[in-house]
């Protein structure tokens, strides 16, 4: 019996191809299931050291979060981005909900919790581009899921495993609709339910050896197949990406640009393979884009701020071709 995991991506692949004649097509419908913040983002030369007092050059008060920031990603990228996330009954939960309403993103799985505080981070960014977070979770904001189901027409599902119930509840609504399910597993400990579920399972190479024990990307990558019916990804900076195809060792070379801020990054690089996904793309041409959107918004300030459109990316893989 096939994979449902292969089945759902050769499925959509296959209704891609049948919708081709249709006008005018639709934006591919992406829901994406997570985290959403209020990040405090402060430029420095270099990141402090020691318990001293610091000035900042630049400071920016913006929405942040892996699903809320992938969200935007697949927004400005041409998609139909549809956040399910959790906010508190507090001004900064209105905060966060009306710049994602004014950047188009739909916001009806949106859970509202009332007597609990929004998520914060506080970001401090150096020269090089690099990054150190210190973010606050309200203990009071729940973890647990209300009954709700994939909006009508999904075409793929983005789930970021930190909300581990809210990943695990939309993930089994996506399998028994024969959805594709790309999971951003970079956590420390990822539920075995997770992985059990997921088309795409994507890792950073540090979330990588800390879920599989091994340092080596291949043995990690092998170790992870174990455990999921879909492609292990790793993505390694500056040296691009790695995953599994068929058993088989695949390696995509970074795009070559000049850094300036790599926080949003991995989120934008998940948003644009989720999207790549729900327009029928197969695994390799979806994985392409996403670096391509990633390496374009390391070009950049910001993480929501910096998020490519399309224009943009198809640009960077002309030059790359």
């Amino acid at each position: 019996m096939d994979d449902p995991c292969v089945i759902a991506l050769q499925s959509r692949y296959t209704s891609v191809m049948m919708d081709t004649f249709a006008s005018p097509p639709r934006p591919a419908r992406i829901v994406c299931v997570g985290t959403t913040t209020m990040d405090f983002i402060f430029g420095l030369d270099s990141f402090p050291v020691g318990p001293l007092k610091f000035r900042a050059k630049s400071f920016h008060a913006v929405g942040g979060g892996n699903a809320g920031t992938a969200a935007v990603a697949i927004q400005r990228l041409g998609g139909e981005a549809h956040l399910m996330a959790r906010v508190g009954d507090d001004p900064i939960g209105r905060q966060a909900l009306d710049e994602l309403r004014s950047r188009g993103i739909n916001t009806d799985l949106m859970m509202v919790h009332p007597g609990a505080k929004t998520t914060l981070a506080s970001i401090m960014i150096d020269g090089a581009g690099e990054r150190q977070i210190v973010s606050y979770t309200d203990p009071n904001l729940p973890t647990t899921v209300a009954n709700v189901d994939l909006p009508a027409g999904t075409d793929a599902l983005l789930a970021d495993a930190r909300w581990s119930n809210g990943a695990l509840h939309m993930m089994r609504r996506a399998r028994a609709a024969g959805v594709p399910t790309v999971l951003d597993g970079d956590i420390p400990v990822i539920p075995d339910e997770l992985l059990a579920l997921s088309c795409i399972a994507a890792f950073s190479r540090q979330a990588l050896a800390e879920n599989t024990g091994s340092p080596e990307v291949e043995e990690g990558l092998r170790r992870l197949a174990r455990r999921t019916p879909g492609v292990p990804v790793v993505t390694d900076g500056a040296k691009g990406l790695y995953w599994l195809e068929h058993g088989q060792l695949r390696h995509m070379p970074a795009f070559k640009v000049d850094v300036r801020d790599t926080l949003g990054a991995g989120d934008v690089f998940h948003g644009a393979l989720a999207l790549a996904i729900g327009r029928g793309e197969d695994v390799a041409q979806a994985l392409r884009f996403g670096s391509a959107a990633a390496a374009v918004k390391v070009t950049r300030f910001g993480g929501r701020e910096g998020c490519p459109d399309a224009d943009e990316v198809e640009r960077l893989l002309a030059g790359a071709a």
